[in-house]
């Protein structure tokens, strides 16, 4: 499939990474280095730590910048006793647009299941806001062959019950586990072999104008020397970049990735 009338997103997630005077230091670099032809082009959305958020909101609304507010994370319900944890509705009111949900990092070290992955993606929906919703394998399962069953289970899981509307508005990134600040990254081919497989299998389950609607994105070790080469493949529509999107130079050079293909 073509992915020429979708329009590329990519993703910064800082994980815990910049409290919020470091973050708008990173925010007002970086939109020094991106204009607005890069903004045309690509959807770019941050996703702070929580404590940075406000300050962020504040900083892209007074000075008009054409970032997009995200979010790493929420709870599936709108409030209640749940120490710690982030209501979606909260987040809705600081105009966060975006949610990363089921990032191998909350499936692997904090024990988020497929049933609460799910979950989230309802209440982020249910709030106005899209989920980002991330699926991905580990080195042992790619290596027993088994990457489709996990990737695309993960997938289905997630949607199940959804609309063709609300699956047609959201973000799926495929994040190989094994690919995460490891600095080993999928091929290209092998990166749009399992996006093209994801797509495939939205189309089974919501038809095929939702799934040449959808966007999917790759995450894992992306960076500008990378960059390019990824975006190219027809069935990747952006990138969850990590650690790169510490760096306001490298960053801007990722969301630029247009400029360097051939």
């Amino acid at each position: 499939m073509s992915n020429n009338k979708r329009q590329p997103i990519i993703s910064g997630n800082w994980k815990m990474n910049l409290n919020h005077y470091e973050a708008i230091q990173c925010i007002q670099k970086l939109a020094y280095l991106v204009g607005k032809d890069d903004f045309d082009a690509v959807d770019v959305t941050i996703h702070p730590p929580f404590t940075d958020i406000r300050s962020v909101q504040t900083l892209f609304e007074g000075d008009h910048l054409r970032f997009i507010l995200g979010a790493q994370h929420c709870h599936e319900d709108d409030k209640g006793a749940f120490t710690g944890e982030v209501s979606p509705a909260f987040l809705s009111k600081l105009n966060v647009r975006y949610v990363i949900c089921g990032h191998s990092e909350r499936r692997e070290i904090f024990g988020e299941s497929d049933d609460m992955v799910h979950k989230k993606v309802r209440a982020i929906l249910a709030n106005n806001m899209i989920p980002i919703v991330c699926c991905g394998e580990t080195l042992e399962e790619r290596e027993a062959g088994s990457t489709n069953d996990k990737v695309l289970g993960q997938v289905r899981a997630a949607l199940a019950k959804l609309t063709p509307e609300q699956v047609s508005s959201l973000v799926i990134a495929y994040e190989p586990i094994w690919a995460i600040g490891t600095g080993k990254t999928a091929t290209s081919q092998d990166a749009q072999d399992v996006c093209g497989a994801i797509r495939r299998e939205v189309g089974v389950l919501f038809g095929a104008e939702t799934a040449q609607q959808v966007r999917i994105q790759y995450g894992g070790s992306v960076k500008a020397a990378n960059i390019a080469e990824l975006m190219v493949q027809p069935d990747i529509d952006g990138a969850l970049v990590g650690g790169a999107s510490l760096d306001p130079d490298e960053f801007a050079r990722i969301v630029q990735f247009r400029l360097h293909q051939d």
